[in-house]
C-alpha cells in the first residue's frame, strides 16, 4: 500500500477520536470560541472539544444542540490533588454548566504514597455526582509521574473497579505524557478486566504516524473493531491539522502548539 494511502486510512480512523484541546494557561473565549469551530470539519466531526472549566457553558452555548460533538472539562487538573470536596464542587458546577465528559486526574501522588484510598473515594465521589448515561468519566493517570509499571497497572485496575469509563494517560502538563508503553499497560489492563472501559491517550500526541502507534497497539490487545469514539480517545491540540493534510492529500501539517 502506497506510504500517502496507508497515513490517509490512519486519518480517517483517527480524527473521529480526537479530544480537540485547548488547556493552555492563556485561553481566552475567542480561543474558545474557535476551537469549537475548528471541531466539525469538512471530514467530520471529532468526538469532542476538552475545555478548563469555566469556558464549558460557552462552548455548550456555542454548539448546534443536534451536533455530535461532546464536550468535555478537566477537574483536579493538573496536580492531582486530594481536597475531595473541591473537586466534587468543581465537578457539579462542570455538569450544570452543560458538560458531557469529565477528565478526572487520579491523586496519583497519593497512590505513589501508598495511599490508594484516597483515589478510591475520589473516583466514587466524582462518579456518583454523574446523571445516567451518555455523560462520562476519563480518570487521568499521569503515567508520566507514576513512571514504574508495576504503578500504571494498580492505577489502571484501581480506576477501573471504581467506575471509569475511560482511563487517561495523562495530563499533558508534565515532562512525559503519553507513551506506547504506558498504553500498553493500560490497554492491557482494560482487557483483562472483563467490562467496559475506554483508554485515551493524551500529551505529546502531534501527527498521523503517532496516532498510528497507538491505534496498533488497541488493535493488537483489544481487536481491530475495538477502537470507536466511545472507546478510545486521542487528546490533542495539534493532531488534527496533520490528520486533516493526510485526508486532503497533502504533505503533513506542521500543527499547532500544544495547548495543554
Amino acid at each position: 500500500m502506497p506510504e500517502t494511502v496507508r497515513l490517509a486510512a490512519i486519518a480517517a480512523r483517527a480524527l473521529p477520536l480526537v479530544d480537540l484541546t485547548d488547556l493552555g494557561d492563556t485561553c481566552t473565549p475567542a480561543a474558545v470560541d474557535a476551537l469549537v469551530d475548528r471541531a466539525a470539519t469538512a471530514f467530520g466531526p471529532v468526538a469532542a472539544v476538552c475545555l478548563w472549566p469555566r469556558f464549558v457553558a460557552r462552548a455548550r452555548s456555542r454548539l448546534d444542540p443536534a451536533s455530535p460533538i461532546r464536550i468535555a472539562t478537566v477537574v483536579n487538573f493538573p496536580d492531582g490533588g486530594t481536597d475531595l470536596a473541591a473537586v466534587v464542587a468543581e465537578t457539579e458546577a462542570a455538569l450544570r454548566d452543560g458538560a458531557d465528559e469529565i477528565d478526572l486526574v487520579l491523586p496519583y501522588r497519593a497512590l505513589m504514597a501508598g495511599d490508594a484510598a484516597a483515589a478510591e473515594r475520589m473516583i466514587a465521589a466524582v462518579r456518583a455526582l454523574f446523571p445516567p448515561p451518555p455523560v462520562s468519566l476519563k480518570v487521568i493517570l499521569e503515567t508520566g509521574r507514576l513512571a514504574d509499571p508495576a504503578l500504571i497497572r494498580q492505577a489502571a485496575d484501581l480506576a477501573i473497579a471504581a467506575g471509569a469509563d475511560f482511563i487517561k494517560t495523562s495530563t499533558g502538563k508534565v515532562d512525559v505524557n503519553a507513551t506506547p508503553e504506558a498504553a500498553e499497560i493500560m490497554l492491557q489492563a482494560i482487557w483483562d478486566a472483563g467490562r467496559p472501559c475506554g483508554f485515551k491517550a493524551a500529551g505529546g500526541i502531534r501527527t498521523t504516524e503517532d496516532a498510528g502507534r497507538y491505534l496498533d497497539i488497541a488493535d493488537r490487545i483489544l481487536g481491530p473493531d475495538w477502537a470507536s469514539p466511545a472507546t478510545f480517545r486521542f487528546g490533542a491540540s495539534g493532531l488534527l491539522d496533520d490528520l486533516l493534510a493526510r485526508l486532503g492529500g497533502g504533505t503533513a501539517a506542521a500543527g499547532q502548539p500544544a495547548s495543554y
